[in-house]
């Protein structure tokens, strides 16, 4: 198989490349665009760190190839920033002290940013189902939950 020449949208901004055919997204991502936010730790999503948006969801983008996302809408944790400011996740993660290490605090914020984009008013139990596939070895949870839960009552 030869590369293809697909495009997509990153961060509000279009991107053309040609793409090997086995290239997952998070190669792609790290390696080509150089938006590192996005962890690679066990490459087979089972942990999160590697958790983008696509379309309105949540994916492991270590298990997704860069050719299942033409004309895709992809938002990562470097696209949160908006005029400067930080999005409000990641001033409650800050706030909070959810992020310990930091390791998988940009795929937790994506998990959690998806839900809120999807429910701006998630109760705790809805909160807890969201992040609970996106593992965190340091915090416990308590207050990445809490984290979610202050931005939610301050909409």
């Amino acid at each position: 198989m030869r590369n293809r020449k697909i495009s997509f949208t990153v961060n509000n901004e279009k991107v053309t490349l040609h793409v090997r055919p086995y290239e997952t997204l998070l190669e792609t991502l790290r390696e080509r665009l150089l938006l590192t936010g996005a962890k690679e730790a066990c490459g087979l999503g089972s942990c999160g760190a590697c958790t983008v948006i696509v379309n309105r969801k949540p994916v492991r983008s270590c298990l997704i190839l860069t050719l299942e996302v033409e004309d895709a809408i992809i938002e990562t944790i470097e696209g949160l920033k908006k005029n400067g400011n930080l999005h409000p996740l990641q001033k409650a993660f800050m706030e909070k002290g959810a992020v310990q290490c930091g390791f998988c605090t940009p795929g937790m914020i994506m998990t959690a940013k998806s839900l809120l984009d999807r429910n701006s008013r998630p109760n705790r139990s809805e909160i807890i189902e969201a992040i609970s596939s996106n593992l965190c070895r340091c915090t416990g949870y308590k207050k990445i939950i809490e984290a979610v839960e202050d931005v939610c009552s301050k909409e």
